[in-house]
């Protein structure tokens, strides 16, 4: 079946609405990430459904803009009276918002979440040594673990002695910047504050004490932001309890769905561009669908097109005699087109 198909059985296996949104976690440049683009886009799928009582956003992706969740959750409530997010397998940091903005978080066995610490980088971040023009993202977890090693571990609790800890940062080589640790606390406090506000979106009221637990959980106490997390631990153990198992017909229907993106996508297959090139070719051109959103009504997808080629390029080696300039094929590549269609 294709996925028109496969999105009208999940709607009646759930007397739901269907939108899907998958995003492509490919290595290189054939991935996509959840980004504001998806707005308007996803509202002309709303309007097109209309009102209705039930919808569901078939979700999967490995993060992006943390500014999304809010937005998509806040505009999607308006045209239903209950909201679910279906979570065929990874479902990753702003996603993972996304899901606790939901009524219901219908998992499999497969399904994961994941912490929503976000890592910031901007111009006062400092720069990669291995390249200047990009800078070196500093993760809001680790920031907080190291003020609590020196509390907790080390035992310093005098305000002068944290100053020093903290100046260690500027002395740092690469440097750390004031306002670089200044944007990391204000994007923690600000995913602390969509966290709270998308967990009270829900249609039946949660205890401000479930929520600081559950956005304390995710924001804080899991440490790695490579520490996923199955329905069961979401469940019982972070204490989200919008989490549903899905049964056996659903999570079949689910998986079917999801392997079809798989296909569409190319997703699992290592990206280089040596083989996008091709056998003895010189240039080639391919086409690429690295993010899709649709329902059974309607079809969207962002669309990358790359251009590769084969050229000489002159490898510095050195020998005894001094460095010399070794002629060496090498495949380059550039995106020539791009966007939603």
């Amino acid at each position: 079946m294709d996925t028109k198909q496969l999105i009208k059985q999940i709607e009646d296996l759930r007397k739901s609405r269907v939108i899907t949104y998958l995003t492509s976690d490919r290595q290189g440049p054939v991935n996509a990430r959840i980004a504001m683009d998806i707005i308007p886009i996803i509202s002309k799928q709303l309007r097109s459904i209309g009102k209705t009582e039930n919808i569901d956003l078939f979700l999967y992706s490995s993060g992006g803009d943390t500014m999304v969740p809010w937005r998509l959750v806040s505009m999607i409530r308006e045209y239903c009276d209950k909201f679910s997010v279906l979570i065929p397998y990874k479902s990753h940091s702003a996603a993972t918002m996304i899901a606790l903005g939901a009524d219901e978080i219908v998992m499999s066995d497969l399904s994961e979440l994941s912490p929503i610490d976000p890592s910031t980088a901007n111009i006062f971040n400092p720069q990669d040594p291995k390249n200047p023009q990009n800078r070196i993202p500093i993760s809001t977890e680790d920031l907080m673990a190291y003020r609590d090693l020196a509390k907790d571990k080390f035992g310093i609790k005098d305000d002068a002695e944290l100053a020093k800890i903290f100046m260690k940062f500027v002395e740092a080589n690469p440097q750390i910047h004031p306002l670089a640790l200044g944007n990391v606390n204000r994007t923690h406090n600000l995913i602390r504050i969509l966290a709270k506000r998308l967990l009270k979106s829900h249609k039946s009221p949660m205890k401000d004490e479930e929520i600081e637990k559950i956005v304390d959980y995710f924001t804080e106490k899991l440490y790695s932001h490579q520490y996923f997390i199955g329905r069961k631990e979401a469940k019982e153990d972070l204490g989200v309890k919008t989490v549903i198992f899905a049964d056996e017909n659903l999570a079949k229907a689910m998986t079917d769905l999801y392997e079809e993106y798989v296909k569409e996508m190319e997703l699992g297959i290592l990206w280089n561009p040596e083989n996008e090139l091709g056998q003895n070719a010189v240039q080639n051109k391919k086409d690429y669908k690295i993010a899709f959103i649709e329902s059974r009504d309607m079809s969207n997808r962002f669309e990358l097109t790359i251009d590769y080629k084969k050229q000489q390029t002159n490898i510095v080696q050195q020998t005894p005699q001094g460095p010399i300039q070794v002629p060496q094929e090498q495949v380059v590549f550039r995106i020539i087109s791009q966007g939603w269609k």
